[in-house]
């Protein structure tokens, strides 16, 4: 069994979808955690949810791209916690459009969002990790940024970076045993792509050898891994939670 009592996480992008299944994944086994989002009418109803796993939990309304914003998120945590073991950066917005359709705005917000926003929360924690001299950095990317697809140019670019980003920053921060990883999610169910037409998704269903779309509590489940003493010597990888579909 995991046990992460005592723990303390940060999970932007944590009201809805993958990042509530990761805060309540995290809450299941023990671990405070800070539900960060702009959304903050959802995000405190998944606070709600976590507290009533016998933990603490704080929503914070936070845009990840304002660095002032995200330091006083992580002042405040560290207020109420006075430590943060785990750093999951979850949050992530897309803007699809075939490249000849696509607006500098569309390039600029989901590389904004989805790699500075990284860089933002985990430039802000790394120093008060390092003196703790321990910490877990979870970053949530993508398989569209290790294979590419048609009108998501700059998703892919944004998350194919956030692992280049994950690799660099786990050689820096191995020797003060902060491990950093990232998990690339395949087709999951959320609300986001409840919104796609069927084509699409029987699209997607079609290259996946486990004729399934994953569930958020898939990626929840890596995350619980990466976050815990058991990946203690992991380091600087992508796990692929997306039922064999590149290896279709």
């Amino acid at each position: 069994m995991i046990d992460l009592k005592g723990k303390k996480a940060i999970v932007t992008g944590a009201a809805r979808g993958i990042g509530k299944a990761i805060v309540l994944s995290l809450a299941q086994h023990g671990c405070d955690v800070v539900v960060a989002d702009l959304d903050e009418e959802n995000a405190t109803s998944t606070a709600s949810q976590a507290k009533k796993q016998g933990v603490k939990a704080i929503a914070l309304k936070v845009d990840v791209v304002d660095v002032e914003q995200v330091k006083s998120m992580v002042d405040s945590c560290f207020e109420k916690f006075n430590n943060i073991d785990i750093l999951v950066n979850n949050a992530g917005i897309t803007r699809d459009k075939l490249l000849m359709r696509m607006s500098e705005q569309d390039w600029d917000m989901v590389l904004q969002v989805n790699l500075k926003g990284a860089f933002n929360c985990t430039k802000q924690i790394i120093r008060r990790m390092i003196k703790q001299n321990r910490g877990k950095i979870i970053n949530i990317s993508s398989v569209v940024g290790i294979m590419g697809n048609a009108g998501q140019s700059n998703y892919a670019a944004s998350k194919a970076g956030l692992i280049g980003f994950t690799r660099s920053i786990a050689k820096e921060l191995g020797g003060k045993n902060i491990q950093v990883n990232a998990i690339a999610p395949g087709f999951i169910e959320t609300e986001m792509t409840d919104h796609l037409p069927q084509e699409i998704k029987d699209a997607y269903l079609a290259q996946i050898p486990m004729n399934r779309a994953g569930m958020p509590e898939d990626v929840a489940k890596a995350v619980l891994f990466l976050a815990s003493s058991w990946s203690d010597y992991i380091t600087g990888q992508v796990l692929q939670i997306d039922g064999g579909m590149l290896t279709a």
